[in-house]
């Protein structure tokens, strides 16, 4: 990436972060140096930004797409990350070839990057799909370009209610430099061709025509942005433009009212299950049949509850036959299970962190039963001390979960008499 297309090149990024951006490259620009190893030695700790390729978690692979995204990172990378679209499309296709790998999860934290490179991206995501299931995570932000990627992939979950989703938008700017150089004793001249070619030059003021340009090639641009969010999410460029895309972040439940993200769940339970084959599953919604109003579905589901009746339904023919039905289940059940997640937690007692994360993730145990086993080991501990001055060596109590008082009960009082 050239320091002039950092400051010219239209941007599908939140503007806050474009300014940061072109402020560290306009400082390089002017002749400064960017002492990376002084910026280490301030934050203490070493800038390592190396790409680190995809990972896998019971079949899933999980791409990383942090930072700001561009076809290669080079300076602004170094000192906070970014992520190339020519690594991620890489990862992608190694994946899709990896025999480990049954489904992939885009992982995306970033608040977009440059327009060249992600629709190519974008492109490759949509196919890549076709032969391994992709779901986008959004781990924290998700907004312009990482939004276009994230909007190819089969289904797109929020990691929390607070995560931020969209500016959909493009961003570009013109820089007049011709002051700062006359400040300097500098006046520069441009030989060109073309009428267009110099219009909007750094070296002048922008003038209206060089402004309607550069307002013309942002439009287009957003025109593409905006229909490729249509095809992707599987709605109208009119509805995406109405509800989605006037350059705003939505938090994560907002953006689901939108339409643009389908869930909201944990990293470990979108990992889960994607690893059970239970999502991605609004493609096959999509599949169905058009939207009916609330009647009719009544009805439909109605006749489908009689004529189903005596039926062998496994879960490949449910989702052949009622992918909204699963599609809602789904959606239900991911929900549940994070708030069940998320109740266990709360039940954590110091130096029972091991035992809370087995049971949190066993698909079953209640807050409640944290809470019991908690109790359990916390009883068992003191028994374990009370035998060793007994008896004056250790029990097995510590290889035992007790789940109720009963037991443990009844435990101590074989062991009094031994």
């Amino acid at each position: 990436m050239q320091i002039t297309d950092v400051i010219t090149a239209p941007w599908a990024i939140v503007p806050e972060k474009l300014l940061e951006i072109q402020a560290v490259y306009a400082f390089h620009a002017h002749g400064n140096k960017i002492d990376i190893t002084a910026i280490e030695a301030r934050i203490g700790k070493p800038l390592v930004n190396d790409d680190q390729g995809y990972v896998v978690h019971s079949g899933v692979a999980v791409v990383p797409v942090s930072g700001v995204i561009a076809k290669k990172m080079n300076l602004f990378s170094d000192i906070s990350g970014g992520a190339s679209t020519q690594f991620i499309e890489r990862d992608i296709k190694a994946a899709v070839s990896d025999p480990n790998v049954n489904s992939i999860l885009l992982h995306i934290d970033s608040p977009g990057g440059t327009v060249d490179g992600t629709q190519t991206l974008a492109v490759v995501i949509r196919a890549a799909g076709e032969q391994k299931p992709i779901v986008a995570f959004a781990g924290g932000l998700m907004a312009s370009a990482a939004y276009w990627l994230g909007s190819a992939a089969a289904e797109i979950v929020a990691s929390s209610s607070t995560a931020q989703i969209g500016s959909i938008g493009v961003v570009t700017s013109h820089t007049d430099i011709s002051g700062a150089e006359s400040a300097r004793g500098i006046k520069t001249t441009e030989i060109s061709a073309g009428k267009y070619k110099r219009l909007a030059s750094r070296h002048a003021p922008l003038s209206e025509e060089g402004e309607a340009l550069l307002q013309d090639q942002v439009d287009q641009l957003y025109t593409i942005f905006v229909d490729a969010v249509a095809e992707n999410r599987g709605t109208t460029s009119e509805q995406v433009l109405a509800d989605m895309a006037d350059g705003r972040v939505f938090l994560a439940g907002d953006a689901r009212s939108r339409g643009m993200i389908d869930y909201i769940a944990s990293f470990e339970a979108t990992v889960q299950n994607m690893a059970a084959g239970l999502w991605p599953v609004r493609k096959q919604a999509q599949t169905a049949q058009p939207a009916q109003t609330t009647e009719t579905t009544q009805a439909t589901h109605q006749t489908q509850t009689t004529t189903d009746i005596g039926e062998t339904m496994d879960i490949a023919a449910l989702r052949e036959k009622h992918p909204e039905f699963v599609a809602e289940i789904m959606q239900e059940g991911a929900q549940a299970e994070c708030e069940r997640i998320k109740a266990c937690e709360d039940a954590t007692l110091a130096g029972h962190e091991a035992l809370v994360n087995t049971m949190k993730f066993d698909g079953k145990s209640t807050a409640a039963d944290v809470a019991l086993a908690i109790v359990g080991a916390e009883k068992c501990k003191r028994y374990q001390v009370l035998r060793y001055n007994i008896h004056g060596a250790p029990s097995l109590c510590s290889q035992l979960l007790f789940v109720s008082t009963q037991d443990l009960t009844l435990f101590v009082m074989e062991n009094l008499h031994t």
